[in-house]
């Protein structure tokens, strides 16, 4: 994909004072990947869905509460946000992340570029990848143990894109390999 930074730059800001960007796609599309390198060449700062608990039965809802509360809708009224990371090692929060109100700001993970913000997000790109390459490579970052949790996972994720229409809505859509 040719970088989208000068499009991203062009833009009004969607959130407040920022440019709401949202990588979003199925887990292992390469999501967190190409977020960390648009952040590098936009200088900005990345929330992770994964720096929130996400239980596996939740589905891609399940966190996404949080990151309104405590960051999005702060950052609407040009206040920073914050929130406590989660740390999945230690299964317990971790620091305080503080998101000011910056020129730009990505959000990453399955569900970030959902319907009921669209309003907010000034720019969204979506990854896919072939099923079984998605699974092999959360299965390599996670470990095989976890396989039942993660196609229960992939099949709810599926469910979720598909009410949302999420795809549809992208700017640009990429196959993440």
């Amino acid at each position: 994909m040719q970088s989208p930074v000068r499009r991203i730059r062009a833009l009004p800001p969607s959130c407040g004072p920022v440019r709401l960007v949202a990588v979003d796609g199925p887990a292992g599309s390469g999501k967190t990947t190409l977020a960390t390198k648009l952040a590098a060449e936009l200088g900005c700062q990345v929330i992770h869905s994964d720096d929130f608990p996400i239980p596996w039965d939740g589905g891609p809802d399940a966190w996404f509460h949080a990151l309104d509360e405590q960051v999005l809708r702060p950052l609407q009224q040009g206040r920073p946000g914050a929130f406590r990371r989660y740390d999945w090692h230690r299964a317990e929060y971790a620091e305080l992340v503080t998101v000011p109100p910056a020129p730009v700001l990505i959000i990453e993970g399955v569900g970030t570029a959902r319907r009921s913000i669209a309003h907010l997000l000034a720019f969204t790109i979506w990854l896919e990848a072939p099923e079984e390459e998605r699974l092999r490579r959360v299965l390599d970052r996670d470990g095989p143990e976890l396989e039942p949790q993660w196609r229960v996972w992939m099949e709810a994720e599926k469910a979720w894109f598909a009410e949302d229409g999420t795809r549809a809505r992208a700017d640009v859509r990429e196959l993440g390999c």
